[in-house]
């Protein structure tokens, strides 16, 4: 089994929802298409998976095995950044990027604020009753949580996972990311609006449909 469950395979089977495509796939995974075809042909090959009106995995104890893997990869090695925001699709939850990671999300990676590599929060809107299921997923990839972001200087690594729960989601989808609606993410913006005037301007840019009626240039950034 651990010789056709190489990374890639791994996170391809922790990926899949029955009846899925390559392509979807390879959309949340964010992963060019050809490399994610190869790896279900190996899946394919070796019984793993069956590709028949779509994608399904045969045996569910080979997504343990495939999460085992993951998990065990990423205490190795830890994750990028960009691993980091594919993780939660390898849960059994549904979540949606919130806060600033909906506004980094809805610009499609356009619209960056308060973060730097070496302090690294990522915003998760949950369910309530799945809250200690994450809590417990993410221990797994030594990724710590907590509700609020916490200091740096009180981490050992750069990334956390910053948990909002919510009674329920509205969940929508950008680019293969699950984040939480437009219309929430343009009112946080608007309650924040210092710090996102530019990404509202940028999102009335992006969006025909949208009239945010807001403006930015550059020298209007803070005065000395």
């Amino acid at each position: 089994m651990y010789e056709v469950l190489d990374d890639t395979a791994a996170q391809v089977i922790l990926t899949i929802e029955s009846g899925d495509s390559i392509r979807r796939v390879a959309q949340h995974l964010h992963t060019p298409y050809e490399t994610v075809r190869q790896a279900v042909n190996r899946l394919e090959d070796a019984g793993y998976v069956s590709y028949d009106d779509g994608l399904t995995v045969v045996d569910e104890r080979v997504r343990d095995a495939a999460l085992e893997l993951v998990a065990a990869s990423a205490g190795v090695s830890p994750p990028s950044i960009e691993e980091t925001y594919v993780i939660p699709q390898f849960g059994d939850w549904p979540f949606a990027f919130a806060r600033i990671d909906a506004v980094y999300v809805w610009t499609q990676g356009g619209y960056q604020v308060g973060r730097e590599p070496d302090d690294y929060p990522l915003f998760l809107a949950v369910r309530e009753r799945d809250v200690d299921a994450w809590e417990g997923f993410f221990e797994s990839f030594d990724l710590p949580t907590a509700f609020e972001r916490q200091p740096r200087d009180e981490l050992n690594r750069p990334l956390q996972m910053v948990l909002e729960p919510r009674p329920s989601l509205d969940i929508e989808y950008v680019e293969g990311y699950p984040v939480i609606p437009r219309a929430e993410t343009i009112e946080y913006m608007r309650e924040n609006y210092a710090q996102f005037q530019s990404a509202l301007a940028m999102l009335d840019r992006m969006y025909e449909d949208l009239d945010l009626g807001v403006t930015y240039r550059e020298t209007e950034r803070a005065q000395p």
